[in-house]
């Protein structure tokens, strides 16, 4: 259909746009469920050894739970990166982690320790796999957090919060940080 004398595409059903959206996504997780493990990072993964090697071990190791997280935490054993975009994160968020959202992670990759674990963390855990498997192609020891940043939120609740939040105020008094 030509609309002035330019031809245009004929428009898309919103249907039409969510499959392909949505096929995308599957491909992309389906890359990351094959590909992950959330094993030490001596070095860069291989992506191609590391899909041939991939097993049941690799399977559980690439996930971090919600309450595994908030030992890590506690012993200053890893850093929690919300992955989110800019705009979730600022109409929501948590008071602790780094926010680095997926799109600007290839960038601010010196923001990250290599010393410590990286939980990649977004409200479900699509993103945080996809940034999960890039951190350990980085040479980054990575997992994405199981239950999502909402599993996280309904961890933290009433008293549990409260001792999260009192721990956290006697570490950094006690180290200065």
């Amino acid at each position: 259909m030509a609309r002035g004398g330019v031809a245009t595409r004929p428009a898309r059903r919103p249907a039409d746009r969510l499959a392909d959206r949505l096929a995308g996504l599957l491909a992309a997780l389906a890359l990351v469920v094959l590909a992950a493990s959330g094993a030490a990072a001596a070095g860069p993964v291989e992506l191609e050894r590391y899909v041939a090697d991939f097993d049941y071990d690799a399977r559980e190791d690439m996930k971090t739970s919600s309450r595994e997280l908030l030992g890590l935490l506690e012993r200053d054993e890893a850093v929690l990166v919300d992955i989110r975009f800019a705009e979730e994160q600022a109409a929501w968020g948590l008071g602790f982690g780094l926010r680095i959202p997926l799109n600007e992670l290839p960038a601010r990759l010196h923001e990250l320790p290599k010393d410590k674990l990286i939980v990649t963390a977004c409200p479900h855990n699509d993103r945080a796999n996809i940034a999960r498997l890039y951190l350990l192609t980085k040479g980054f020891e990575a997992t994405y957090l199981s239950d999502g940043m909402l599993g996280l939120m309904q961890l933290l609740r009433g008293d549990d919060a409260r001792r999260f939040v009192r721990e956290r105020e006697r570490r950094a008094a006690k180290t200065g940080n």
